[in-house]
């Protein structure tokens, strides 16, 4: 395979200013377009077609990624963070675009489960995201404009063989380990079963083999959100100068209300009304939920394109890794060797701890090394990303224990 990493350094100086709408629309629109074609971060152009599961090819092929610490002389040390829907390569660095904290800076550094000084970490954007990596927001060089809907459809299968061209660009044989929570933990199943040799340990947090029926529903409500918002134009709205703010800002609303569990709502809300003492018998956002739902989906639609939110969501609807194994999920991990620690947690109802048992189950039928470990915790389904006590001493032990099976050095 021939590639080349293409420096992609964009100027810092870029700020999101939002004085009215019509300066938002024009600001997510320049930091649509310039993250999508000129991400900061780097970039690997891969020459070799990929060839989709719908049979479709997509060529070329960029990849956007951040990596963290030092890869080791005989290049085992290597960790691949898959990542979630809504986040992207930026999982332990300040983004560029919101100025906070990587997702995943619970987890990534120092002394941290994954060990920055330890490991070498790998975080790539998906096929079909808008960060960098190929996608509907990217621009397609045979025409000059964004691909929009002429992206082909991607599955969580296509990400991974994405991600696997990357780890070829990057010269790295195997992985020591690949962890992911939610999406990102059915990248790590994929991986798991598709490239069983080139993954030492992996690590699926808060996810599942297929996605349920319920979770397909609320991704279609979603998806029909944006594409009743007029501003989205048929997927177009990037040739028109328009962003359906609306429809995604809802679509992120529902969503976000997935990841949280009743309980936690409860506690840090509860009907607590927002900046008045009373009722206003009017549909402004009265209670403190509204608001908190509404700044949600506000600040969504300045990092995120609309047309990657349906290419994604479609991606994990999609995903059933029994389907392509004669039904039996058994048989997608057949023979495998390697180490796999599976992670729920007790309120997370997008993705219930049965879904976890089933991958278990399975693993056990494949006489696999498994270990499993369902946290109690009210924090619902993002607890994956939170500073949870139990899930760091998890993570760091199984990582710990894998790491010296494999023969690394400690930090």
């Amino acid at each position: 395979m021939t590639s080349e990493t293409v420096d992609s350094a964009a100027p810092t100086g870029f700020t999101l200013r939002p004085m009215n709408e019509a300066m938002i629309e024009l600001s997510v629109n320049a930091a649509a377009r310039r993250e999508a074609d000129h991400p900061r971060s780097a970039v690997a152009a891969i020459a070799k077609p990929l060839t989709l599961e719908s049979g479709s090819i997509l060529a070329p092929l960029r990849i956007a990624y951040q990596t963290y610490g030092v890869l080791n002389a005989d290049r085992s040390n290597a960790v691949l963070v898959c990542h979630a829907l809504t986040a992207d390569q930026h999982a332990a660095n300040i983004h560029p675009l919101t100025g906070k904290p990587g997702w995943w800076s619970t987890m990534i550094g120092p002394g941290l489960p994954i060990d920055t000084n330890r490991f070498f970490v790998i975080c790539s954007n998906v096929v079909g995201g808008c960060m960098g990596t190929t996608g509907p927001a990217s621009t397609d060089p045979a025409t000059g404009e964004p691909y929009g809907l002429n992206l082909p459809m991607v599955t969580i299968g296509d990400m991974v063989d994405a991600q696997a061209a990357l780890i070829d660009h990057l010269g790295i044989p195997d992985l020591f380990c690949v962890a992911g929570g939610s999406m990102g933990g059915m990248q790590v199943l994929q991986w798991a079963s598709s490239h069983p040799g080139r993954v030492f340990s992996a690590l699926p947090i808060a996810t599942a083999a297929k996605h349920s029926a319920q979770n397909i529903a609320f991704d279609e409500v979603g998806r029909q959100a944006i594409t009743a918002d007029p501003d989205w134009r048929g997927g177009r709205y990037l040739l028109e100068g328009a962003i359906p703010r609306k429809g995604l800002a809802v679509a992120r609303m529902a969503a976000h209300i997935t990841y949280l569990s009743e309980p936690a709502l409860q506690r840090k809300f509860g009907r607590n009304l927002q900046d008045r003492d009373a009722r206003s018998f009017g549909f402004d956002a009265d209670f403190q939920i509204e608001s908190y739902l509404r700044h949600q989906g506000a600040s969504f639609v300045e990092r995120f394109d609309a047309n990657s939110y349906l290419y994604v969501t479609r991606a994990m609807d999609y995903f059933d890794l029994a389907a392509n194994h004669g039904g039996s999920l058994a048989n997608a991990f057949r023979d495998t060797k390697t180490r796999f620690c599976v992670v729920s947690f007790t309120s997370d109802w997008l993705f219930p701890t049965e879904g976890s048992r089933q991958i278990v189950h399975a693993l056990n039928a494949a006489a696999a090394n498994v270990s499993f470990v369902e946290i109690a915790t009210d924090k619902g389904h993002d607890a994956f990303l939170l500073d949870v006590p139990e899930l760091i001493a998890t993570t760091k032990g199984f990582i710990d224990s894998a790491a010296k099976v494999r023969g690394l050095p400690e930090a």
